[in-house]
């Protein structure tokens, strides 16, 4: 083997780089060209970007190192298990490693897997690495039973160089990069252990995977587990059972059971963005569920995405094949050419609260967030090449109201440019990239680029928005398409008379409605506001003798447009005030005798235990001045 020894100093380096960074304290790697090189790597050039421990880019490495170090702990706590290790990648906050293993470990176990972590790390054990022949690497992996090292390294291609880092006794295929040594400073926590198939695949061995966060300090290990204590709180699965929006079940996995009260909202949102789009000017249609595999062969589909469509055949026809429609892009272009359109037609844009299927493996599925059937606010915009830019800023400025209304005022914007497998050829990518990137700077919006992340036929504009724990979540997407008019040859006459493809706009603004409300219930825990809470208002009794008043006052309210229950139920004042509390309904209206006999209403707000006595006839201004309500 080709071994390149290292200590915790800088002696193993290449010289040329080792002199470049021998006077800067902390070292983790460098970073040349937007690659993060290890600094075992021969190196040569002075265009360079120095990483240390501090460095926010320092994190994914040091997270890397830590799963090293995690399995090496498991490795010298369970020395008779026949441990096999799997793959112990990055991830967001933090790693995991995967086992196999004939111990059950449990998050009893947790604390001395940690401790044992930091005892590793206290050893200051160098970090070495190797670099072998793919023959080399598989016969080292076969000869120590790693059957799961094995078979990555059979789907690497014969002639390339495998690297393997070991650190003591542990050693690991890895492509890196690491540190040093393992005396590196940071702050972690194991957090959950859970089944995981090996390669995700529910016909290979169940393995343990044992989750893991980490930090460069303790202040940002315990302000990242205190919001997820809070996000355990928020938890829209939770919150949808208790307040009676939705519910799940395997008969019918990955899809969602609404209940009156989740339908409610689901409505309130499809007609407030009906409105928005009425007034923008776009159409609405609706397509068929099923279409032949034909259309999906020509608009690329079938090809890209086959394994995530659900497939019907016909009684009777073996020679056919339906999909049901995994997006709706395809038959927005069907109803586009049933019409010879010419360029004085464009821009058209055509909306669909299109409900869409993919399959997606259980494991994947997650609450209303992730499901197999859902329904998307999906739009296509048929232009010209000229009215790109134009109608991509309006478009982004209907999608920043739509947001404020909802609460959600920081908004990220991802350039997400050509991935490496793609539809067209290079200059249609160049066309529609520069063509992005001008809209975008149009619209004055402050943007990243999310390299090799653009659909496979054009590049998109991805909208991020930071709920009140500060996560972030991606729902909005504009993309430009050059490629599909192509594909399925719809044209307009241009100024010319002659036929020319128009540019299509892929756009959606909350995504899917599924994740949209699970995104909401999780931002609000479950307190939505006032225009968005399914009931805004609940009438209640204090005896029965005042039965009559309180229909009034419930009518009255239901006159003024307000979603309002009444319950007259023979229980106690006190029952009722608690159930209606945690449905978490905005206003409860009490009525009792004193407000039957002075014809007033007695208003108990979600949050407070004071109430609000005032007339009834001026409660509709009070309501209206206290949430702030417009038409939405």
């Amino acid at each position: 083997m080709n071994l390149f020894k290292l200590d915790n100093g800088l002696s193993g380096l290449n010289e040329s780089l080792k002199q470049k960074i021998s006077s800067i304290d902390q070292v983790l790697a460098i970073k040349s060209e937007d690659k993060i090189l290890d600094l075992r790597d021969d190196f040569h050039g002075d265009n360079f970007q120095v990483i240390t421990t501090k460095d926010s880019e320092s994190l994914e490495i040091i997270r890397h190192d830590l799963a090293h170090i995690m399995a090496q702990a498991v490795q010298e706590l369970y020395p008779n298990s026949e441990l096999k290790f799997a793959i112990g990648p990055v991830i967001e906050n933090g790693f995991y490693y995967d086992f196999d293993l004939t111990t059950a470990i449990t998050s009893d176990d947790f604390e001395k897997i940690e401790n044992k972590m930091r005892e590793i790390q206290k050893r200051k054990l160098p970090i070495t690495k190797y670099e072998l022949s793919r023959n080399d690497a598989l016969k080292f992996f076969e000869s120590r039973g790693e059957i799961y090292k094995v078979d990555l390294i059979s789907t690497i291609p014969e002639n390339q160089k495998i690297t393997l880092y070991s650190q003591g006794d542990f050693i690991d295929l890895c492509r890196g990069p690491h540190g040093l040594a393992t005396n590196f400073t940071c702050a972690f926590k194991l957090t959950k252990v859970a089944g995981a198939y090996w390669r995700g695949s529910s016909k290979n061995k169940m393995l343990q995977r044992i989750y893991a966060v980490a930090f460069h300090n303790n202040g940002d290990l315990k302000t990242y587990l205190t919001r997820m204590k809070e996000a355990e709180l928020r938890d829209h699965r939770k919150l949808g059972r208790e307040l009676g929006l939705f519910h799940l079940q395997e008969e019918a996995n990955g899809q969602v059971f609404w209940h009156d009260r989740g339908y409610k909202i689901y409505k309130i949102i499809e007609n407030y963005i009906r409105a928005k789009l009425e007034k923008n000017g776009y159409i609405e249609v609706k397509t068929p569920l099923l279409a032949d595999r034909v259309l999906w062969e020509k608009s690329g589909h079938w090809e890209k995405f086959k394994e995530n469509m659900f497939i019907v055949q016909p009684r009777d026809e073996e020679d056919k094949l339906f999909a049901i429609k995994p997006m709706n892009c395809p038959l927005h272009v069907q109803i586009f050419k049933q019409n010879l359109h010419s360029y004085r037609d464009l821009p058209l844009r055509m909306a669909e609260f299109g409900c869409c299927h993919r399959h997606e493996s259980s494991g994947a599925l997650h609450g209303i967030m992730r499901v197999l059937s859902f329904t998307q606010d999906d739009a296509h915009i048929f232009c010209t090449e000229e009215q790109i830019t134009e109608e991509i800023v309006n478009f982004c400025e209907l999608l920043k109201g739509v947001y404020k209304d909802f609460g959600f005022t920081n908004v990220k914007v991802k350039l997400s440019d050509r991935p490496e497998t793609r539809a067209g050829n290079d200059e249609t990518w160049d066309r529609a990239e520069g063509a992005l990137h001008t809209a975008v700077q149009a619209a004055q919006l402050p943007y990243t680029i999310n390299s090799g992340e653009g659909a496979f036929y054009g590049p998109k504009l991805e909208f991020v928005l930071e709920d009140a724990i500060g996560r972030d979540w991606q729902c909005g997407t504009i993309q430009i398409d050059f490629v599909l008019p192509e594909r399925l040859d719809a044209y307009y006459i241009d100024s010319n008379n002659e036929k020319k493809r128009p540019v299509m706009l892929h756009r959606a603004i909350i995504g899917t409605f599924e994740r949209f409300i699970g995104i909401l219930i999780e931002n609000y825990a479950g307190n939505f506001p006032f225009w968005l809470a399914p009931t805004q208002l609940v009438v209640v009794n204090v005896t029965n003798t005042v039965d009559d008043y309180a229909k009034k006052v419930y009518e009255v309210f239901k006159s003024c447009g307000f979603r309002t229950e009444i319950d007259l139920e023979n229980n106690q004042l006190s029952y009722k005030l608690k159930k209606y509390s945690k449905l978490k309904i905005p206003v409860i209206c009490i009525i009792g005798a004193d407000e039957k006999e002075k014809g007033e209403v007695a208003f108990r707000f979600f949050g407070s235990n004071d109430t609000a006595k005032m007339p009834l006839n001026e409660a509709e201004k009070v309501l209206r001045e206290k949430f702030m309500l417009s038409d939405k």
